[in-house]
């Protein structure tokens, strides 16, 4: 049950909306009225244009830091019909580039150069970009930053591809995760001076798609949708031994339907929240980011002002950087499917949905 505290927040925040709205209140926090969720309910602050393509589109984001002027950070999304956006911290589109159907887009910074990886279904691809954080922030700065159709490198998948990910391992170097489409099947690939190349296959134990990687905690994690719907931690060994996975949560327990997008939240080198979106039920579920992995509870996107509430996602991405004034403890974007207002009732194409990590904290009561 929510604290007298968080329904005395939540009534002023529904307050607040409605004055400048003029929207009628309906306040689910009291569990009076017939078809409020039970769940807590987080707001988006922005949400992105619709993508260019119908039905089954924009899939998954990616949060590109920029440390100089954090204000100033990009969110890339992809549109897995036909390319990749780039948004700011607003939700408006500062750059689009056709570039076939890339389902699922990562990043890391390394020194002064930030690389983005991509699973490229059109070509069976791992797609990999380099820039220096430079260039990305005075792109940024004026408002203009899309990926390059030239690659800085390409490696030639062996499955047939669908999701990946992205890990900066201090033992492994930069590594890049991807998954198989109706298929069990994980590659691990190294960045090295001669391109990307790939050092090993393992089974997931069934089709997989969204996957983060702990660098400080040389942990793979990844979502197993269609046979068992489980996500898995594997503790990654330099031998590349990923025979002895924890299972974090399954359909038996706090997940509804597929477990899809996963991302982290960082609140130390080695602590935090894994975030997942539990597809099935349209809520993200928040676990400690170590073992035991304790479930820690759940919460939807509601419907708040004009910005409409997210269902079924896909993909989701996370950062604990104080940004703005906006998102002073972070950001989280998550990808949005159905995209329609309770009020309109008007359909538009799928896009992505900005939250501030602190009303998540709030609405949960965590650190």
């Amino acid at each position: 049950m929510r604290s007298l505290k968080q329904l005395i927040k939540a009534f002023a925040l529904y307050t607040m909306i409605n004055k400048k709205t003029g929207i009628a209140l309906v306040f689910c926090g009291l569990a009076l009225i017939s078809g409020c969720s039970s769940l807590v309910q987080v707001p988006a602050l922005y949400e992105t244009p619709q993508v260019i393509s119908p039905d089954d589109a924009a899939d998954d984001p990616a949060i590109w830091l920029n440390s100089a002027v954090p204000a100033q950070s990009l969110i890339l999304g992809t549109d897995k019909q036909s390319g990749v956006y780039s948004y700011n911290l607003q939700g408006e589109t500062v750059g689009y580039t056709e570039l076939g159907k890339i389902n699922n887009i990562d990043t890391r910074s390394i020194d002064t150069y930030t690389y983005i990886v991509a699973s490229n279904r059109t070509q069976q691809s791992v797609d990999l970009w380099r820039f220096a954080d430079s260039a990305m922030a005075e792109a940024a700065a004026k408002g203009d930053f899309s990926l390059p159709a030239k690659r800085f490198m390409q490696g030639q998948s062996e499955i047939d591809i669908y999701g990946a990910c992205m890990g900066l391992d201090k033992r492994l170097g930069l590594l890049a995760f991807v998954t198989e489409d109706e298929g069990p099947r994980v590659e691990v690939w190294k960045t090295t001076a001669d391109g990307l190349k790939l050092l090993h296959t393992f089974d997931n134990g069934g089709e997989s798609e969204g996957c983060v990687y702990d660098d400080e905690n040389h942990t793979l994690l990844i979502s197993e949708e269609e046979v068992n719907g489980v996500l898995r931690a594997y503790p990654v060994t330099e031998a590349l031994d990923f025979s002895n996975p924890v299972i974090i949560d399954s359909r038996e327990g706090n997940i509804g339907g597929d477990p899809e997008g996963v991302t982290l939240y960082k609140t130390s080198a080695t602590e935090g929240y894994i975030i997942l979106s539990s597809q099935g039920d349209s809520k993200f579920n928040l676990y400690s980011r170590t073992a035991p992995y304790a479930y820690l509870g759940s919460f939807e996107v509601a419907e708040v002002g004009t910005v409409d509430g997210v269902s079924i996602t896909d993909g989701i991405a996370a950062i604990n950087y104080p940004l703005n004034e906006d998102f002073p403890r972070g950001l989280l974007v998550v990808q949005d499917n159905d995209n329609i207002s309770k009020k309109k009732r008007k359909p538009k194409r799928q896009n992505f949905k900005l939250i501030s990590f602190a009303d998540v904290i709030d609405a949960l009561q965590l650190k």
